[in-house]
């Protein structure tokens, strides 16, 4: 019998300097799942060229089939502005403002379509920001309400 593959979504975390790097550590240890994902740091006074040669070679090392999402720091910047020159280069999809709860998001998610994954990934990252004291009000304020 013959062993299904599972195509699975590659992952490139591209943001200013060695970012992306820590967060993906980060994933690593609250998942422990380090398949066909990776890290490119960006270093503006290294050249662009450069930058992007890397970048296409490892959206090439990462798509088994699936596709590749890139997550980059903020939209407008360099990493994002280099990875959205790779658009049209096959199935790929960039996704801005990456933080810790998009990238276990995208980690735990990779055999979903691509355009499902992105749409997860970008809903989890608005999840996990919130303002930690509007939140404790909301709290203590619905438990008065209960106590009246």
């Amino acid at each position: 019998m013959q062993k299904t593959r599972v195509c699975m979504i590659g992952i490139i975390i591209v943001t200013h300097n060695d970012f992306g790097s820590r967060l993906l550590e980060a994933a690593h240890l609250i998942t422990g799942d380090e398949r066909n994902c990776c890290s490119i740091g960006v270093d503006v006074s290294k050249p662009m060229e450069d930058i992007i040669q890397q970048l296409k070679k490892k959206v090439q090392e990462l798509d088994t089939g699936s596709g590749v999402v890139i997550l980059t720091d903020m939209f407008g910047g360099t990493p994002t502005n280099l990875s959205l020159s790779l658009l049209n280069h096959g199935r790929l999809e960039v996704i801005t403002g990456v933080n810790l709860p998009m990238i276990l998001k995208a980690l735990s998610n990779r055999e979903h379509r691509l355009s499902d994954l992105a749409q997860e990934v970008k809903a989890a990252g608005k999840q996990g920001i919130l303002v930690a004291g509007d939140l404790l009000k909301r709290q203590v304020s619905s438990h008065g309400k209960k106590g009246e």
